[in-house]
């Protein structure tokens, strides 16, 4: 059996009438076991969708429906230990992001053991996305599969399509709970069991049938009143304190500066609301965080060797890709899903806002190799943030730079698009000329950077001599 990497990634969603234009978006950083897991962008075609389904990591296997949509799909370039395709959003235009991976406890795992043979994040996308047809029914059919075949993990995953969010935590071997987030709140769900107050009779929960009896029967319940799945379910221990904990706590504090918390809290709310309007760039600034303007910033200037190692930043060495999946309510459904997309560190990227009704993905994008090759916009990334980490306030202004004039040029391009997307005699084909556009508009300004940076490093190295020395 393939040995089993675990990734620790960060989550987001916003309700639709928490963000600036009326769409919902779940996103999170895809982040692996090491510095390098190279990532590739494709769309998956109905015909090439397989009918048997074999993990990798585990001897699961499970039959596939005739039917399946396609998808958009981001998974690893490199073949032998499963697809892992990560996040994409359908050709009905629902989201899916998967997965978080989350704690348990003894307590949970003594009623219900993992199971070896079960499903894990390799699989859930792969298995789940191309049969479901809103939000909603993606709770439920990755549910059914759980319950049927176990899991050798637990993980937190997040459907989404123009009206819903919905945050799934996988709890111990075989059972699961949903919570469909409120329009107006936004949730920041790091690696431990998120979900908090759960109300078993509400229309916007779902679990399995028998997961307040498996509570109750085995006095797994340690408040004295209500059901908090994370106090149940969940960790609360000294990593909690300073791998989890602060992550929450800083995307909190990025949406409600005004409210006082602490970063090791363990009780950080899971669903929260901001009066302002949450838009793409807020929760990419978020997925790329290192803490800034705090005590705890790694590339901090006045703060100690000990404050920079404290907490785990979000935006890490580990990023391998950054997706916000977004439906929008102001346009067509034709064009309503933008699979938003960066590789690498996020400290030195920039997400770009590709169509998700397409035919094909752009070549930077698609075609990943296992090892730095040019051409390859996973390779130029990460080329970007391994240079620029070395000095980064030097590089800072011109990653902002880059950045801004990236993500509006690309805008731009989207917003014309939008225009004429109908009108043209094929759409699916128009978009995706219009994919490629959006990826020449990232490699090149990429490109530019990488320039940029050289010709600002280059009279700083320590090896040089001249007669006046």
């Amino acid at each position: 059996m393939t040995k089993r990497y675990k990734g620790s990634c960060t989550t987001i969603l916003v309700g639709k009438k928490a963000s600036i234009d009326g769409s919902t978006m779940i996103a999170r950083n895809e982040d692996g076991a090491e510095a390098l897991n190279p990532e590739k962008f494709v769309y998956v075609k109905p015909e090439d969708q397989p009918r048997h389904y074999q993990a990798v990591l585990s001897k699961f296997h499970v039959e596939l429906p005739d039917n399946p949509l396609g998808y958009t799909s981001t998974p690893d370039a490199v073949d032998g230990h499963g697809i892992w395709a990560a996040a994409g959003i359908n050709s009905d235009n629902v989201a899916m992001t998967a997965t978080e991976t989350i704690t348990t406890n003894s307590r949970a795992l003594g009623v219900d053991p993992m199971n070896p043979d079960g499903l894990g994040e390799e699989d859930i996308t792969a298995i789940v996305l191309p049969y479901i047809h809103s939000a909603r029914e993606g709770v439920q059919r990755l549910g059914k599969l759980l319950e049927e075949y176990g899991t050798y993990e637990t993980n937190g995953i997040c459907f989404s399509d123009k009206d819903e969010c919905w945050y799934f935590d996988s709890i111990a071997g075989h059972h699961w709970a949903a919570v469909r987030i409120p329009d107006d709140a936004y949730v920041i769900a790091p690696n431990r069991f998120n979900i908090d107050h759960f109300d078993f009779d509400s229309d916007d929960t779902l679990c399995a049938p028998d997961l307040k009896q498996l509570v109750d029967d085995h006095h797994l319940n340690p408040d004295p009143e209500g059901y908090n799945l994370r106090h149940i379910f969940g960790s609360a221990t000294v990593k909690d304190t300073r791998y989890n904990n602060p992550r929450a706590w800083y995307g909190q504090k990025y949406f409600n500066p005004e409210i006082e918390q602490s970063p090791i809290d363990q009780d950080l709310p899971f669903i929260c609301r901001t009066s302002k309007k949450i838009a793409v760039e807020d929760v990419k600034f978020v997925l790329s965080s290192h803490y800034e303007n705090t005590d705890f910033d790694p590339y901090g200037t006045t703060n100690t060797e000990g404050q920079k190692k404290l907490y785990r930043p979000i935006g890490i060495n580990r990023n391998q890709e950054l997706h916000i999946l977004q439906i929008r309510n102001d346009v067509p459904k034709e064009i309503a899903g933008i699979h938003w997309l960066a590789y690498g560190p996020n400290t030195f990227n920039a997400v770009v806002p590709f169509y998700a009704n397409v035919d094909d993905t752009p070549v930077q994008y698609k075609n990943t190799g296992a090892h730095y090759t040019q051409g390859s916009q996973y390779w130029l990334s990460y080329l970007l943030a391994t240079f620029g980490d070395y000095d980064f306030h030097l590089f800072e202004d011109f990653e902002n730079i880059f950045e801004q004039n990236t993500v509006g040029e690309c805008r731009h391009i989207q917003l014309e698009a939008d225009k004429v997307a109908l009108s043209k005699p094929d759409t699916k084909a128009y978009l995706t000329e219009v994919n490629a556009k959006l990826a020449d508009v990232s490699f090149t300004n990429s490109n530019k950077l990488l320039g940029q940076m050289i010709e600002l490093a280059a009279p700083r190295m320590k090896l040089q001599f001249t007669l006046h020395d």
